[in-house]
C-alpha cells in the first residue's frame, strides 16, 4: 500500500491521526468531515495514497465508488436530508485541498443555498460542445 508520511488522510487511515471512522474495509475508509460544509458531511477514501482521479487506478477508485454509494445509503435512512451530493475535487481551481483522493457526501436540504450554479440554465453553443466531445472521444 502507498502512503504519503505527509498526507493527514493517510495518517488517519494509520491510527496516528483520530476520525469519527463510520465504515472501514481492506480498501477504504469512511469517516465525518470535521470541517462540515452541512450536517453529516463525510469522506470516502481509499486506504493507499493517490492525490487524484488521475494519478487513481480502477480498482481503487471502484472501492471507494461502492463504499461511497453504502455510506450515502446510511446516511439517508439516518439523516433523511431532503437531498444529497456526491462530489469529488481534482486540483486547486477545483477547490481540492487535501491531496489524497476522496469522495464527499454532502447532505442537503432544501434551500440551504450551498453549492449554488448556474447549470442547465443557459444553453451551450452546440457547435463547440460537439468539437469538445469529439476531442474527448478521441482520446478515449
Amino acid at each position: 500500500m502507498i502512503v504519503d508520511p505527509d498526507c493527514i488522510f493517510c495518517k488517519i487511515v494509520a491510527g496516528t491521526l483520530p476520525a469519527f471512522k463510520l465504515h472501514e474495509d481492506e480498501h477504504t475508509l469512511a469517516f465525518m468531515d470535521i470541517n462540515p460544509i452541512s450536517p453529516g458531511h463525510c469522506l470516502i477514501i481509499p486506504k493507499t495514497h493517490f492525490a487524484n482521479v488521475f494519478d487513481g487506478t480502477d480498482a481503487p477508485l471502484a472501492a471507494v465508488m461502492a463504499t461511497t454509494r453504502r455510506v450515502a445509503v446510511a446516511v439517508r435512512d439516518a439523516l433523511q436530508p431532503d437531498g444529497m451530493n456526491l462530489f469529488q475535487a481534482n486540483g486547486p481551481a477545483a477547490g481540492q485541498t487535501v491531496y489524497h483522493f476522496h469522495m464527499h457526501i454532502l447532505p442537503r436540504t432544501a434551500g440551504d443555498g450551498l453549492l449554488r450554479g448556474g447549470h442547465g440554465m443557459q444553453a451551450g453553443d452546440k457547435a463547440v460542445i460537439a468539437g469538445h466531445a469529439d476531442r474527448i472521444k478521441a482520446r478515449l
